[in-house]
C-alpha cells in the first residue's frame, strides 16, 4: 500500500515508518511544516492516511489549537480536494480532560468524524495513553523518556508524587496496532478495529525504581527479569538512551595458570553466565554439586568431560569438539571435570542455574 503518514519525523512516526517499510509498504511522509502543495500531492498519491502529527508541548496555549484542531481540519479539507481516503487518527486519553490539550484533541476528533460523515469513508480515532520507547524525546514526549535520558547520564530526576498513577503503552504495541488498524479500515468491507494493548498500569515511582535498577546492572553484573511485559519494554527503552560511551563496559578477568574465568551476567532467577579458557593439557573442575547444575558449550578447542557417580560404581566420559553446538550438562551428585585435550586454547561458555555464593558454595572438591 501507499500510506501517507503525518508527523513522519516524530517519535511514533519514525518507528512506524521503519516498520511499514520493512513490511513492503510505500510511506509518503510529511510534517506540519511541509508545504501545502507537497502535502496535497502526497495525499493524492496515497491509499490511506495515518494522521500522527500534532502538538503536545507548545510555547503558548494557542499552539495546541493551531497544531491539533486547525491542522487536522486543514488535512480534512485537502483530502476533500484530492479525493477522500480512509483515515486513522491518533488522539490522546487527554481528550477526556477539560484542558487546552484535551480540548484541541477533541476538536481534531470532531473534524475527522465530520469528514467521514461528508465522504462516507472509514475513519478511526484512537486515544493513546503515554507512549514510550526508543527515539522518544526527553523533556517532551513523556516522563519515561526524561527519566531514561537523565538516569543514563547520572543526572537527577524530579518526582513530585511517586504514587502518581501512570498508564503506559510501548511503541512497538502502538506500531503493531496502527498497522493492523490500517488494514482494517482499508478492507472491503471495512473490518472492526481492535484496541491498543497491553496498557501497563504502574506509578511514577515504580518506573523510576526500575530504571535505577537497570542503570546499576552494569556495575553489579545483575539484570532482573527483562524478558516479558513492562520490564522488557522499559529495559529496551532505557538501553536506547545510553550515551555511546556506555555501549561497552569492562568485566573482571580472573586469571591463573590454568587459564581465564570471566563472569558476564547474573540474574535473580535464571542463574549466571560466564566463560572460561584452559591451556592445552589443563584440567578444570574436579568437584561436584548437590543441587547446582551447569551447561557447557565448547566454542573452541577439544574437551574431554569426565563424570563419576558418588553413590554408584559408574563413570562416564565424552569428547566434544568446539564449534559443533554440543551442550554438556553437569548432574547433581556426579563428580566432573573438563580437560583440554587439543593443541589450542580451550574456550567454553558456561551457564549455571544459580548464582555462586561464597558463604554457601554448592561446589565440593573431589577426585575422579
Amino acid at each position: 500500500m501507499k500510506i501517507a503518514v503525518s508527523g513522519i519525523n516524530g517519535f511514533i512516526g519514525q518507528n512506524l515508518r521503519f516498520r511499514l517499510t520493512e513490511l513492503g509498504h510505500e510511506v509518503l511522509g510529511f510534517d506540519i511544516d511541509t508545504q501545502a502543495q507537497e502535502r496535497r500531492s502526497l495525499l493524492n498519491a496515497s491509499d490511506v492516511l495515518i494522521h500522527l502529527a500534532g502538538v503536545n508541548r507548545p510555547q503558548t496555549t494557542d499552539e495546541f489549537f493551531s497544531g491539533n484542531r486547525d491542522f487536522t481540519q486543514q488535512i480534512c479539507d485537502e483530502l476533500l480536494e484530492v479525493g477522500p481516503k480512509p483515515v486513522l487518527f491518533t488522539s490522546s486519553t487527554q481528550a477526556e480532560l477539560d484542558n487546552p490539550y484535551g480540548q484541541s484533541k477533541r476538536f481534531a476528533e470532531a473534524a475527522i468524524d465530520k469528514y467521514a460523515a461528508q465522504t462516507g469513508v472509514t475513519v478511526h480515532s484512537v486515544r493513546l495513553p503515554n507512549v514510550f520507547g526508543k527515539w522518544s524525546r526527553p523533556h517532551y514526549n513523556s516522563a519515561v523518556a526524561t527519566f531514561c535520558y537523565c538516569i543514563a547520564r547520572g543526572l537527577p530526576i524530579q518526582i513530585n508524587d511517586p504514587d502518581a498513577p501512570l498508564n503506559l503503552v510501548y511503541i512497538d504495541s502502538v506500531v503493531h496496532f496502527l498497522i493492523q488498524a490500517t488494514a482494517a479500515v482499508c478492507a472491503t468491507p471495512p473490518q472492526p478495529v481492535g484496541e491498543v494493548e497491553p496498557i501497563y498500569r504502574t506509578t511514577v515511582g515504580q518506573v523510576a525504581t526500575m530504571l535505577h535498577e537497570f542503570n546499576a546492572a552494569e556495575k553489579l553484573l545483575t539484570v532482573g527479569d527483562v524478558g516479558v511485559g513492562l520490564r522488557r519494554a522499559l529495559y529496551a527503552t532505557f538501553i536506547s538512551f545510553l550515551p555511546t560511551e556506555r555501549f561497552s563496559s569492562q568485566v573482571p578477568i580472573h586469571s591463573d595458570p590454568r587459564g581465564d574465568f570471566v563472569e558476564m551476567l547474573r540474574t535473580p532467577s535464571a542463574g549466571q553466565f560466564s566463560y572460561f579458557t584452559a591451556h592445552p593439557g589443563v584440567t578444570r573442575g574436579c568437584h561436584y554439586h548437590h543441587t547446582k547444575t551447569e551447561k557447557f558449550l565448547v566454542i573452541q578447542g577439544q574437551a574431554r568431560f569426565r563424570f563419576r557417580s558418588l553413590i554408584r560404581n559408574e563413570s562416564f566420559e565424552t569428547v566434544v569438539q568446539g564449534g559443533r553446538g554440543t551442550i554438556v550438562d553437569t548432574i547433581p551428585g556426579w563428580v566432573h571435570d573438563v580437560t583440554n585435550i587439543g593443541q589450542e586454547t580451550l574456550i567454553v561458555m558456561l551457564w549455571a542455574n544459580e548464582i555462586f555464593e561464597k558463604s554457601r558454595p554448592d561446589t565440593i572438591a573431589a577426585e575422579l
